[in-house]
């Protein structure tokens, strides 16, 4: 019947196209009368009532699965879910029904609504019938097929239904049906399949006559018999890989990155109030919400979870959704939620599998790999990740199709058979000389190393960066070597006994060294031995943890995980937090903690090493487990060497305007590129770096290689977006909040600098020297210290000023020097008489901060241009011209006030300007993006 009315609807649609055309063609699909021309349509009607024809028989099915699931309910079972599973399918027949035969023409509400009930009721009908089904191969089979066409068109359909009803898209309405249709024929073609389990399901009249006997005692469900066996156990070989299987893996690798992004998004969303509070905010509270770990102590819940994992992954999603929640204190809840209900989740999933080596050792590669496919996405995207909450559609985010995968494989969760779950015992759970304490303290030693230093493929680089030209692989390639490192690592895992010695720790903790006091290849070098090392523990330390009782073991763990985090986050805001003196500059220190946590921990892993697994069904799921995770390695480091090529730069970086032999510089403090209203400022910063057409940009607090900023790096994605040079600034074992440089012209050479700070923050600095047009010119950018401390501002302007003296280079300065601008202030004469450089505009007197000067180029224009919701600082930005005529030399007689008042008389209209040595005119006015001219309303020229 349904076929039927499916054939005449589509005839009549095809009609209705040929005779109107598309233009006249109405937007409902099988209307009885068009809204163009009044015609009547009576093949909609028909088409209903085939449809309604429909709806008795299901009812009748809904019944008889109720009979077949209650003879299959085991004799410890609960008849309840039967009940309920009869009365959802009721429900949703009858709403089947509803918006079938009601149209949106009809009654949009009732049409909507009936939609919705349907939708909702099907999660549950699909996942109850997959569990109450008789076992039989191709049975289940064909029910999965149908029930991914179901949810997978879910997808496209919703997306066409915005383009009808949102963006009013022409022909949009007429996809969004055949994808709407879709789903009826995969629902009830997922109905169908249960002819495979009803062949055997006979009914019998008998008649016992008056006060008879029933025959036999037969009833009309003694003859139901149901498909069992025992499934065969995958092989290790790649031609045993089953379709289903490799989805089921990759659901579970997908929910593994799922997790792994909401739990470095956290701390990044932290870091937003104690920013803006400039100290202690509160919120950091919201760090230990995954101490809710603790709850898996109380048995029901944990093997609730267990049970359901599949929906509290569903609900775990809220962390992926909060991008939609503008107000920065809620998102952050929905986070902090999301990663408590992941964890838990996991949590329980890891100490269920605890008997079964084979699921087990599924289990942790399945999110070891999702910690790998997260480090490819971030290399995809520059190092940030698309479905953070800080991301957005305005600001390159994927979030809604990160949800829409991460809901599929919830219900791809939901529907499996657990693989492995007939499985026998292969091991004990807690072994002779395993210790709870031990493996809490190396699992949460062992999470912090994860997120500190592996969760994004440039940190490694970060960490071993230097000066031009000794800064160590940059991004590209080094990025790609990290993820084939921790491919490796990996792989090694397997080697039990061999990983989890301390002969090997020992390797790794010298690579560690290595990576921590060398600069350059060398440094990396080492970071590179201490990634396969890192990697190649974790199945045994997480296996370990998941031995021991769940709720003092992963509560402990959190703890120690919490307070590394803090150590790690203090070794730089040492000035923000109390006793935070203890911790300033000791990354060293907690470096040591952590490889002492770990020792702790592949000690006590070491101890309870596995007995060999002679069931050869265990072997065998152990064997595929392993076979999947290589296949997924290798498929995962094509994907980075895919991304990587992707990435290569394609010319050669061009200043703007080298007909005027023009170089526009500017400074800039970007705060982390974390914009006002918590989402990330990349996309935008870029924008208005290319539409002022900087040569040369000094950006400030932008070391983002840490927890709270995500471990991110802002730098890979400007430089190559604006085909410009980069040096990243003193890296973030040197604990300071960043400085980079960004140019057009080639650095020839680079010298990082920690400046003088006895008390307060430690301030940087970059001291380059470029190519400009085959000449050379130094540029610094420095980000100094704080009001606070005058003795820091005093020694760190001294260094700043002898630098930009002993040079001979023309010279740029582009900074930060907590000073007030004029004569007579002690910071300012230091910076600009010590340093021989003349201040860009002396009579700007509404400076705190940031300032430009310069020495031996010609000086042709000055702005100030407004931060755009991005920041709380203004770009400020000077235009020079390199000539060769133009005396290089600095002359005292010119600073200061004879300066200013030879200069005010040499300032010029912007008419007497060339074309190309001008200010962009979209800053005019009220701007682009939020971008104006600050302060002045317009930029100054000079002669």
């Amino acid at each position: 019947a349904f076929i039927l009315a499916f054939i005449i609807g589509c005839y009549g649609h095809y009609y209705k196209i040929v005779k109107n055309g598309v233009a006249g063609y109405p937007d409902e699909w099988f209307p009885s009368v068009s809204a163009t021309t009044g015609d009547w349509y009576p093949e909609r009607n028909i088409c209903q009532i085939f449809i309604a024809l429909t709806s008795g028989p299901r009812l009748v099915l809904c019944y008889l699965w109720y009979l077949l699931t209650i003879r299959n309910v085991p004799a410890d079972g609960s008849k309840g879910f039967s009940k309920f599973l009869l009365t959802n399918d009721i429900i949703r027949t009858v709403a089947c029904g509803g918006w079938v035969y009601i149209t949106s023409s009809d009654d949009h509400d009732i049409h909507d609504i009936a939609m919705i009930v349907y939708l909702l009721c099907t999660i549950p009908h699909v996942v109850g019938t997959i569990t109450t089904a008789p076992q039989n191969p191709k049975a289940q089979q064909y029910r999965k097929l149908f029930a991914y066409t179901f949810f997978g068109a879910l997808i496209p359909m919703v997306y066409f239904f915005i383009q009808h009803n949102v963006h009013r898209i022409p022909g949009a309405y007429t996809y969004y049906a055949f994808f709407e249709w879709s789903l009826i024929i995969s629902d009830l073609a997922f109905d169908a399949v249960c002819l495979i389990d009803f062949e055997t399901f006979e009914f019998r009249v008998v008649d016992i006559g008056m006060g008879g006997k029933r025959e036999g005692n037969i009833s009309a469900l003694n003859d139901l018999k149901t498909y069992g066996g025992s499934e065969k156990g995958v092989g290790a070989a790649i031609g045993d890989i089953k379709p289903f299987e490799v989805i089921s893996f990759a659901a579970d690798v997908y929910l593994g990155f799922v997790f792994w992004s909401m739990l470095t998004s956290l701390p990044l969303m932290i870091w937003y109030f104690p920013l803006w509070h400039m100290g202690i905010s509160g919120y950091e509270a919201f760090l230990f919400c995954n101490v809710t770990a603790g709850l898996l102590g109380l048995n029901f819940l944990r093997r609730g979870i267990e049970r359901y994992k599949g929906f509290v992954h569903l609900l775990s999603l809220v962390g992926v959704l909060s991008y939609k929640i503008a107000d920065p204190a809620h998102r952050l809840m929905a986070v902090a939620a999301g990663v408590s209900l992941s964890l838990l989740t996991w949590g329980a999933t890891f100490f269920g599998q605890r008997h079964q080596n084979g699921r087990a050792e599924r289990g942790v590669l399945t999110l070891a790999l999702g910690l790998i496919l997260h480090n490819i996405v971030k290399q995809a995207w520059w190092a940030n990740n698309p479905i953070w909450p800080i991301m957005n559609e305005k600001t390159g985010g994927q979030n809604m199709i990160g949800l829409v995968l991460g809901v599929l494989a919830a219900v791809q969760v939901m529907l499996r058979k657990e693989p492995g779950a007939d499985e026998p015992q292969t091991i004990e759970g807690q072994k002779k000389g395993e210790n709870w304490f031990l493996a809490a303290i190396g699992g949460g030693g062992y999470l912090f190393c994860l997120h500190s230093m592996f969760t994004d493929s440039t940190t490694i680089s970060r960490w071993s960066l230097g000066g031009y030209p000794n800064t160590g692989p940059q991004p590209v390639p080094g990025g790609l070597m990290v993820i084939a490192a921790m491919a490796t690592g990996l792989t090694l895992s397997s080697k039990r006994r061999w990983v989890t010695s301390f002969f090997w720790w020992a390797i790794g903790t010298a690579g560690l060294a290595v990576l921590h006091f060398n600069e350059g290849d060398i440094g990396f070098g080492g970071g590179i031995v201490f990634t396969i090392y890192a990697l190649s523990l974790f199945p045994a330390l997480f296996r370990s943890l998941s031995r021991q009782p769940p709720g003092r073991t992963f509560l402990l763990a959190m703890l120690v995980y919490n307070f590394l985090a803090l150590a790690h986050v203090w070794v730089v805001a040492y000035a923000f937090v109390p006793g935070g003196e203890v911790m300033r500059e000791r990354t060293d220190y907690v470096l040591i903690a952590m490889q002492t946590c770990l020792l702790l921990g592949i000690f006590n892993s070491n101890s309870s090493a596995w007995t060999i697994i002679s069931d050869i069904k265990a072997r065998s799921s152990f064997n595929a487990a392993r076979v999947y995770a290589k296949l997924s390695l290798v498929g995962l480091v094509f994907a980075s060497i895919g991304v990587c090529y992707n990435r290569l730069p394609k010319s050669t970086p061009q200043p703007y305007h080298p007909e005027h032999k023009l170089i526009t510089a500017g400074i800039w403090t970007i705060h982390f590129a974390i914009d006002n209203d918590m989402y990330n400022s990349e996309l935008r910063m870029r924008d208005a770096i290319r539409d002022l057409e900087l040569d040369v940009i000094g950006l400030l607090e932008s070391d983002l290689q840490r927890i709270i900023m995500g471990n991110r790096d802002l730098t890979q994605f400007l430089a190559e977006d604006l085909n410009m040079y980069a040096d990243y600034g003193p890296g973030p074992t040197k604990h300071t909040w960043g400085c980079t440089m960004l140019s057009k012209f080639p650095i020839k050479r680079s010298t990082h600098h920690l400046l003088p700070s006895p008390k307060g923050e430690l301030a940087c600095a970059i001291h380059a020297t470029l190519d400009v047009y085959g000449k050379e010119v130094d540029v610094i950018v420095s980000h100094n210290g704080q009001e606070e401390d005058l003795l820091d501002r005093q020694l760190q302007t001294t260094e700043l000023g002898r630098i930009m003296r002993e040079s001979d280079n023309p010279f740029l300065f582009l900074g930060y020097v907590v000073t007030t601008p004029g004569k007579g202030q002690e910071i300012y004469e230091m910076l600009m008489d010590g340093g021989h450089v003349h201040d860009i505009e002396v009579s700007d007197w509404d400076r705190w901060c940031q300032y430009l000067a310069f020495r031996g180029v010609k000086r042709t224009g000055y702005a100030r241009i407004s931060h755009g919701g991005i920041t709380d600082t203004e770009i400020q930005v000077g235009k020079y011209q390199l000539l060769e005529d133009h005396p290089t030399s600095w002359d005292r007689s010119q600073s200061i006030e004879d300066f200013k008042k030879e200069e005010t008389y040499a300032q010029i209209s912007e008419h007497q300007v060339p074309e190309g040595l001008r200010f962009p005119s979209m800053f005019y006015g009220e701007g682009v993006r939020k971008h104006r001219f600050h302060v002045f309303d317009r930029p100054y020229y000079y002669a």
